[in-house]
């Protein structure tokens, strides 16, 4: 796998309070508040987070330095896509997503050294433009055929045992490790009902993006092994070949590794072994055309379509003065 980070037992045992450094803790607050979102369960906004952790902010720390902090479910909440569909996402109480934040500052720090180059979300000084003009390169020399992997529910199948073992092999701090798996088993309310979470990460939490990166780097590393060209952000990965039967043997022992290695999910009628030209990445594609210049999805344009028309029905009836002043 990766680059081994080194470092000394009493630097392992630091973690936690390293989460805990005042400085730390306010570039996690500063971040969440400079996302605002929705409140959790405890209906607590962020607005109101800063005044709460002046008069409670020992009693939480004292819990968390002593391994007894429990987090609160995560608020799932459905939000509806230009498909029809819906996306299901997860709100932790913005007292965790200040921890949650301060635990991956930290953590992230640790694992960029882990890190394949060719994966490219939710890391520092990375985009999904990088993404994109990495692949476009890949077929400018040659690579034109591509085999599309599509994760079903990656968010929601991540398995917690294989992640807590990956997280041990690098960190040994136990109050850490027993912090981070409570996160994961916190559960979720749906309209007022607790349920208990046995698998996946939500999508929403300040900590998620770092652990399915983790997660997926297991992914990276096995693909570097075998020699294979591919670009990765975050779910969605794409690896480059030269020739539709090198792509079909490709995409067969990859999905084998996937499920039965990973614990995850191919989703079949969504992947593919096919032109880079007749497949989407991150909303681009490509023009089969010499060059292979870049080109907005149907799929991208069709959610945009959809967005504008929803700000539009949101301003009907608004003079521009009043839309001017909103």
């Amino acid at each position: 796998m990766g680059k081994a980070y080194t470092h000394s037992s009493s630097e392992e045992l630091s973690l936690m309070a390293q989460v805990l450094e005042r400085n730390n803790l306010l570039q996690a607050l500063k971040q969440v508040v400079r996302n605002k979102g929705v409140a959790g369960v405890d209906g607590m906004t962020v607005e109101e987070l800063p005044d709460y952790l002046t008069q409670h902010w020992p009693d939480i720390k004292a819990r968390l330095e002593t391994g007894i902090y429990s987090p609160q479910p995560v608020l799932r909440i459905e939000i509806p896509k230009a498909n029809g569909k819906k996306r299901k996402l997860g709100i932790p109480t913005v007292i965790d997503r200040m921890i949650q934040q301060a635990i991956a500052q930290i953590l992230s720090q640790r694992w960029e050294l882990q890190f394949h180059p060719n994966s490219y979300g939710f890391r520092p000084l990375r985009s999904a433009q990088q993404a994109v003009c990495t692949a476009q390169s890949e077929i400018n020399n040659g690579k034109q055929w591509v085999v599309d992997l599509d994760l079903e529910s990656f968010f929601d199948r991540v398995n917690h045992d294989r992640l807590m073992n990956t997280l041990k092999s690098e960190i040994k701090d136990k109050t850490l490790l027993r912090l981070i798996n409570s996160y994961l088993k916190a559960g979720i309310e749906i309209n007022g009902q607790y349920e208990k979470t046995t698998e996946g990460v939500p999508q929403g939490s300040p900590l998620s993006p770092l652990l399915a990166n983790i997660v997926l780097n297991e992914l990276d590393w096995e693909l570097e092994k075998r020699g294979h060209i591919f670009v990765r952000y975050a779910d969605d990965c794409q690896i480059y070949v030269s020739s539709q039967r090198a792509g079909e043997r490709v995409k067969q022992s990859i999905t084998y590794f996937i499920e039965h290695t990973l614990r995850l999910k191919v989703n079949e009628s969504k992947s593919a072994v096919d032109r880079p030209w007749k497949r989407k990445f991150l909303g681009f594609t490509f023009s089969p055309r010499r060059g292979h210049k870049l080109k907005v999805s149907e799929a991208a344009l069709e959610k945009l379509k959809y967005t504008v028309r929803g700000l539009c029905r949101r301003t009907r009836g608004k003079s521009q003065i009043k839309l001017l002043r909103s």
